[in-house]
């Protein structure tokens, strides 16, 4: 089971991320963020299963709790990963406005974000 990015909240802080973004279903075989786009969206998932691709080829699967797209928006880069939805998903979609809002608003969101992005970046 994947880890929660809201773990590392209060349930105030929690609420408050999951309220700021809009919760959206997506269709197995979607794939809401393709490699090399800019960052202007990131995805937690609530339900269902993504899997992480990098020039094709399968690098990880994230489910339940695992926050998506937040890695460009935290590094100002391109994305580098494509994901696809493995099962029908449930998500709750922030902009890359929202998300750097609240990480300035919500200094653990934006700690377990940055603690996120470090941890796709150096493959852990």
């Amino acid at each position: 089971m994947t880890e929660s990015i809201l773990d590392s909240l209060d349930p105030a802080d929690a609420k408050r991320v999951l309220a700021a973004g809009r919760e959206l279903t997506l269709p197995q075989g979607w794939s809401p963020i393709a490699e090399r786009t800019p960052a202007d969206k990131a995805y937690l998932i609530c339900e269902g299963e993504v899997s992480v691709r990098k020039g094709g080829v399968e690098i990880a699967t994230l489910g339940p709790g695992a926050v998506v797209g937040e890695t460009a928006i935290v590094n100002r880069t391109l994305r580098s990963a494509t994901i696809v939805a493995l099962t029908p998903l449930r998500v709750v979609h922030f902009t890359s406005e929202r998300i750097e809002q609240l990480a300035d608003e919500v200094p653990a969101f934006g700690a377990a974000l940055r603690a996120a992005a470090a941890g796709r970046v150096t493959g852990s």
